[in-house]
């Protein structure tokens, strides 16, 4: 692939760039020069956008799609254009398919799907097989998995977590435990506040989450090893992972952006979309999330993107799935909560936890980039929707920012 981005402007602190407008000229997959103004030596493609901003290529850590076993939720060809052109040069896939990701050769089989396709996929392997026993972990990070875990299924049994953790330790690997206390939540489909009260919705406790992290962390604290907690919905949960930080602990955690941007009080109209595991928190909650994202506590934020049927979505909303779709919007929606810069930041820094290889912007340096407009102000409907899945729990709401597509392994991926 050979083509001019013209005007651009670079948000990167790692390149030399940084905050510059320039030419970016790239040939065969190289990014073999940048400078304020290029002539295009050879007829190239020149892409020339409204308000042009390029960073490197963007990585989500919690994204499902479907296929292998529910193929009519989403696909794996289908989620990957869906992800490059959200701004996703790589993703983290979760296991949650039919039959789960629990041995190399699965592993193997998703990694391979992404061999020819523009997004690299990093598959996260089950924890546990049907049977609650622990998987084949290390024959599985030998086929390419980044981390262990069973998607929104907290590890009940606390051995189970203690010996995933002590095992993983001899090759480095990353245990996920989902956060909640499955007792203390007892079928609760929102959060438990004055508000599931006052509309007669069963109630989930932010008890059920902290119990379960203050559990992990001592866990952890025993055996040692390397602990990721994702999709933390409560300050309390912050804070206990701020202080278990600063004890040296290798724990780190997520949260999805759905959490920060909505409160359990946009249920008051029982739309399905906001049902969403964990449950949306309270607007203090929110600030906390926040607070802990700007000053690193949280190690990412996640689209946890997840798509589902109509038919699952479109009940009454105790009998719902838990989940939405949220590659598209996800640029969008962080970007209404934190400056560019920061968000950026957040779309970028994922990587290093799983010890995923990092591009730059340099002459050289193969071109992993996503193009952007940061400015960009719109209601999010339908028309922005690419998943084969509709149940998108940012419909309607308004959004700043507008990803035009990605560049990567010498292909480009333009939205129209």
């Amino acid at each position: 692939m050979n083509t001019l981005l013209k005007s651009a402007t670079i948000i990167d602190k790692t390149s030399d760039f940084h905050n510059n407008k320039v030419d970016i000229l790239i040939e065969n997959g190289i990014i073999s020069n940048i400078d304020f103004n290029i002539i295009n030596p050879k007829n190239y493609k020149e892409i020339n956008l409204t308000n042009l901003h390029v960073s490197r290529g963007w990585f989500d850590s919690s994204v499902s799609f479907g296929e292998p076993g529910f193929e009519d939720r989403e696909t794996i060809d289908n989620g990957l254009k869906v992800a490059s052109r959200s701004g996703f040069t790589s993703i983290a896939l979760q296991p949650n398919t039919n039959p789960i990701s629990e041995s190399r050769s699965q592993i193997e089989y998703i990694k391979n799907k992404s061999v020819n396709d523009l997004v690299e996929i990093y598959p996260i392997g089950a924890l546990t097989n049907l049977k609650s026993e622990l998987t084949e972990m290390y024959d599985m990070k030998s086929g390419g998995a980044i981390c262990f875990g069973d998607y929104k299924k907290p590890i009940i049994n606390a051995n189970t977590l203690k010996l995933a953790l002590l095992y993983s330790s001899n090759f480095n690997g990353i245990i996920l435990s989902f956060p909640e206390d499955k007792v203390l939540s007892n079928n609760g489909v929102m959060n438990e506040n004055i508000t599931s009260t006052s509309i007669g919705l069963k109630g989930s406790p932010s008890l059920s989450e902290h119990v379960q992290i203050m559990r992990d962390l001592s866990i952890l604290e025993y055996t040692g090893g390397n602990l990721h907690i994702p999709t933390i919905s409560t300050s309390k949960s912050v804070d206990m992972i701020r202080h278990a930080k600063k004890k040296k602990l290798n724990v780190s955690c997520s949260v999805a952006v759905h959490n920060l941007f909505f409160s359990d009080n946009t249920l008051l109209n029982f739309n399905t979309n906001f049902k969403v595991q964990p449950p949306l928190r309270t607007k203090d909650d929110i600030k906390s999330l926040i607070d802990g994202v700007k000053d690193g506590t949280i190690d990412m934020v996640t689209s946890d993107h997840n798509p589902l049927n109509i038919e699952l979505k479109k009940t009454e909303f105790d009998n719902a799935e838990y989940g939405t779709i949220g590659l598209e919007s996800f640029f969008g929606a962080l970007n209404s909560i934190f400056s560019t810069k920061m968000a950026v930041k957040i779309l970028t820094s994922g990587k290093t936890v799983f010890n995923i290889p990092e591009n730059k912007i340099e002459i050289g340096e193969t071109a992993n980039l996503t193009l952007f407009n940061p400015d960009k102000e719109y209601i999010f409907d339908k028309n922005n929707i690419l998943s084969k899945s509709k149940n998108s729990i940012f419909k309607k709401s308004k959004l700043r920012g507008m990803v035009y597509g990605t560049i990567n392994k010498n292909k480009l991926s333009i939205r129209k």
